[in-house]
């Protein structure tokens, strides 16, 4: 079972493999909040099985405990101390011996979010802050380097949010994660995409140059149309460098008017930081030579269904989803609020900027043309 659920597979097909009720099934999940429970070894300093029944049958033909430990190359207090805590050489049985001693290795490890409540206090209020799990034990690392007491690995924060029975986060801080889910989920599941056309005189990203490809200079943006209720819209655009984040409030999706909103954005940027712009092959941008015009930026077109060109802005969209969950009328939403949201996007610090802020890169990068 577990093997097919981190393949991607769903529970309704999972207990249709089995035999199993979806109920039964989503039950063996959600107790273990979708994580795969490790799968349980013993040391090898353990009497194993077929030692147990060497001490067994040396109990029942009478050989003393020195003689039994001998045969085992074993220490005689390793063989008193096995017969004492399972019944006497009266009672001893090999089998039950066995299962005792698993039964006694089964004592859950506690916590360390559990075991240190300040840094419990910490990891929970940078969730209430929309911090990634990998955010916060990367900025832990670089806050307190060297003191173990204030370091956690994102798995531990996740696995203390998806297995309650830990006791070390409450279960409504899964609400500020950005997925929401109250359970874990493969990675590998199935999505679909959808061709939407062709666009005229389009260069495609195959024509962009390598300097764009290895993100080395700053001032290439990556940019998408976010839809949400009652046909409202709103621009993202994401700078490939710094990972910079951009929001624009778009009062319609026809080409003209998303033109126009996001040649209004470029004029807030200096020129050395938007040189070029990557698009998917939305309709929206039919009208990109009149952008190009307008601003002297090039723009390139993603190869279709092929979301992993524009990885920076998917990555960003899908962080934004925690501020406008599908379904949310964009359309009640201010300028000013976007812009509110986007600084907060960009003081989060980032992994693959070594923890730092996109905010503290770009402003780098502004100062450095200044």
């Amino acid at each position: 079972m577990w093997d097919r659920w981190q393949k991607g597979d769903s529970m309704r097909v999972i207990a249709g493999l089995f035999d199993r009720g979806h109920s039964s099934v989503q039950r063996i999940f959600s107790e273990a909040g979708g994580i795969r429970p490790r799968q349980r070894s013993r040391s090898r300093l353990a009497l194993n099985l077929s030692e147990r029944e060497e001490i067994s049958r040396g109990v029942s033909s009478g050989q003393s405990i020195r003689c039994i430990a001998i045969l085992l190359g074993r220490a005689p207090s390793t063989v008193s101390r096995e017969i004492k805590r399972n019944g006497g050489r009266r009672d001893y049985r090999a089998s039950k011996a066995e299962q005792a001693a698993w039964d006694r290795a089964h004592r859950r490890k506690i916590c360390k979010l559990a075991k240190h409540r300040a840094l419990a206090y910490i990891v929970a209020k940078k969730l209430t802050q929309r911090w990634s799990p990998e955010q916060i034990a990367g900025w832990l690392k670089k806050t307190y380097p060297g003191d173990e007491n204030y370091q956690v690995s994102h798995e531990i924060i996740y696995r203390s949010l998806y297995v309650q029975a830990r006791g070390a986060l409450k279960k409504e801080l899964i609400k500020h994660l950005r997925s929401k889910r109250t359970m874990r989920h493969s990675r590998h599941g199935n999505s679909s995409g959808e061709g939407q056309g062709q666009i005229k005189d389009m260069i495609s990203i195959s024509e962009r140059p390598a300097s764009v490809e290895d993100r080395a200079v700053p001032g290439h943006w990556e940019g998408d149309l976010i839809v949400g209720s009652n046909d409202s819209y709103m621009a993202t655009l994401v700078e490939r460098h710094t990972r910079y984040v951009m929001l624009a409030k778009v009062d319609g999706k026809d080409t003209k008017t998303v033109i126009n909103a996001l040649i209004k954005q470029s004029k807030k940027l200096p020129r050395e930081l938007y040189r070029s712009l990557t698009w998917d092959r939305g309709k929206e941008l039919s009208d990109h030579k009149r952008f190009s015009l307008a601003t002297d930026i090039d723009v390139y077109f993603c190869d279709p269904q092929s979301p992993w060109q524009r990885g920076s802005n998917e990555n960003t969209n899908g962080l934004l989803r925690q501020y406008f969950p599908k379904g949310t009328d964009l359309s009640v939403h201010s300028q000013r609020h976007l812009n509110n949201v986007a600084c907060e996007l960009n003081d989060r610090p980032r992994k693959t900027l070594g923890f730092c802020s996109p905010a503290e890169k770009f402003n780098e990068c502004v100062a450095s043309i200044g």
